[in-house]
C-alpha cells in the first residue's frame, strides 16, 4: 500500500479484542497505535486495558503478569496495580508507591467486542460505540440471531478511512460484489461523530430490473472511523460489525462479525447450517473489499464522477474531525502532495 497522507492515530473507539478472548483472570497482550498494551479481567469481571509496562522497572505485564483478585501483579517484583493503574501494593514495603501510575485507557464492551478510546490529546470520549442491535431501534437482541461468525486479519497495509469510504461507494457493489444493479443511497447524515448511511440494494434479479422495484436495503451506523454496524432488511436478516484498528504507522488489524437472524423451522439444525453458510458468504464478500483496500493508494483529490461527488465529499469532510490538528510541516507536505 502506498502510505496515505492521513494520520494513523485518529480519535475514536477502536476494537482491540473480542470479549470471549479475555476470560476472568486472563491477561491479554496486544499492540495498537504503536503502544504495547495489556487487557486483563479481574475476578469481579471488570475489564481493564492499560499500557503494558510496570512502572517499577519496566517489566512487561503481558509476559508472566497475573491477576490476583481485582489487581494485576507484576512477575518481576510482585508490585500490584489496580484498574485505575495505581500501585496498591509493594509486597516488601509497608506502603505502595502513590506517585506512579500506569496509563489506562477508557474501555467499553459491546457487540461481544472490546473497544478502547484513543485520542492523542487525552480527551475523554465524546461519542458512544454503536450497538449492532439496539442502535437500530427495532427491539432486536442477540437472542434473535445465531451466534456471531467472525473474521480477523492482522497487520494489513490499509487505513481505517478506506473502509468507511466503502460505505458511500455505491458503484463498487456491482463490480466487486456482482449486484445486478447499482444501489441508490437514501440517507447521508454526517452531522455528528456518529454518522448514518442508508441505501437500497439487492443481490438478486438481473440488470433489467429497476431500482424502484427493489424492496431491500442496508442501514449503516458509523461510530467514528473505527466501528461500523449494519442492518440488512428485505433480504436474509443479518447484522454486521466492521472494526479497523491501527497497529502502527503503516498497518491495521481488521475484524468483521456477522449475525444471521433466526427463523422458525421444522429442522432447527439444518436451519442453523444454512445460516452459517450464509454468514460465510457475507464474510467472503467482505474479504473481496479487504483485498482491494490493502493494495489501495489514497487519492486526494479523487477523480470522482458527478454522482459520486456528494457522498465522498461528505464523508471526507466528516472524517477530518477525527484527526489530530496537523503541524505546519505536515500542512506543507500535504500541499506538495496535492
Amino acid at each position: 500500500m502506498a502510505k496515505p497522507p492521513l494520520s494513523m492515530k485518529p480519535t475514536g473507539w477502536f476494537q482491540v479484542a473480542w470479549s470471549a478472548e479475555i476470560g476472568v483472570g486472563a491477561v491479554h497482550r496486544m499492540t495498537y497505535f504503536g503502544r504495547e498494551l495489556v487487557a486483563w479481567r479481574a475476578q469481579s469481571g471488570l475489564l481493564t486495558v492499560m499500557d503494558a509496562y510496570c512502572e517499577h522497572l519496566g517489566a512487561h505485564l503481558g509476559f508472566g503478569g497475573h491477576v490476583e483478585g481485582d489487581v494485576i501483579e507484576c512477575p518481576f517484583h510482585g508490585w500490584q496495580w489496580d484498574h485505575e493503574g495505581r500501585n496498591v501494593c509493594i509486597p516488601y514495603e509497608k506502603h505502595p508507591n502513590r506517585g506512579r501510575r500506569i496509563r489506562t485507557h477508557p474501555v467499553v464492551e459491546r457487540n461481544e467486542s472490546v473497544y478502547i478510546w484513543h485520542d492523542v490529546d487525552g480527551r475523554s470520549p465524546f461519542f458512544e460505540v454503536p450497538d449492532v442491535f439496539t442502535g437500530f431501534g427495532d427491539d432486536s437482541s442477540s437472542a434473535d440471531y445465531y451466534p456471531q461468525a467472525t473474521l480477523f486479519r492482522e497487520r494489513l497495509e490499509l487505513h481505517p478511512q478506506y473502509v468507511l469510504e466503502n460505505g458511500v461507494d455505491f458503484a463498487h457493489f456491482k463490480f466487486v460484489h456482482q449486484t445486478p444493479i447499482v444501489p441508490v443511497f437514501t440517507r447521508h447524515d454526517f452531522d455528528e461523530p456518529v454518522s448514518y448511511v442508508d441505501f437500497t440494494i439487492t443481490f438478486e434479479g438481473d440488470d433489467g430490473q429497476s431500482i424502484e422495484d427493489v424492496n431491500s436495503g442496508v442501514e449503516a451506523i458509523n461510530g467514528g472511523l473505527g466501528v461500523a454496524v449494519t442492518k440488512s432488511w428485505g433480504m436474509v436478516d443479518n447484522r454486521t460489525i466492521t472494526a479497523v484498528t491501527p497497529v502502527d504507522d503503516s498497518t491495521c488489524d481488521v475484524r468483521f462479525g456477522v449475525y444471521i437472524g433466526r427463523r422458525s423451522s421444522s429442522d432447527p439444525a439444518k436451519a442453523e447450517q444454512r445460516a452459517q453458510a450464509f454468514a460465510q458468504e457475507v464474510i467472503r464478500q467482505f474479504t473481496q473489499d479487504v483485498n482491494i483496500w490493502q493494495h489501495q493508494r489514497y487519492s486526494d483529490p479523487p477523480a470522482l464522477s458527478g454522482s459520486e461527488y456528494e457522498g465522498f465529499t461528505a464523508i471526507r469532510t466528516w472524517a477530518e474531525q477525527f484527526y489530530p490538528i496537523p503541524t505546519h510541516d505536515q500542512r506543507i507536505q500535504k500541499s506538495r502532495h496535492q
